[in-house]
């Protein structure tokens, strides 16, 4: 079950380097260069990949923007009540 989704932005870095890139996603041309859309288990796959990231393209030239959490994170978590109070009112926070 997909825990955490992310859309990954990449801009300022060469062709060649998008090639090395260890997800599938789609070419921009533009102010960014690169997006995709990434599923992960749990919030320290995120962080690792980040710093996969990191490692191969450098700092400052992507942002993951997480976007999706499941039911059960927020379950298991300490904002419960605020959990029922969505599925009451049909509403979507983000938290």
């Amino acid at each position: 079950m997909v825990e955490l989704e992310a859309i990954l932005l990449v801009w300022g870095v060469r062709d060649e380097v998008l090639k090395k890139l260890p997800v599938k996603g789609y070419w921009l041309y533009g102010e960014y260069d690169f997006i995709a859309k990434i599923e992960f288990a749990n919030e320290n796959e995120l962080k690792e990949f980040s710093l996969e990231l990191i490692r191969l393209i450098g700092s400052g030239k992507f942002k993951l923007f997480p976007v999706k959490l499941s039911s059960s994170t927020l379950k298991n978590s300490a904002e419960e009540h605020q959990f029922n109070e969505i599925q009451e009112d049909n509403i979507f926070r983000v938290f």
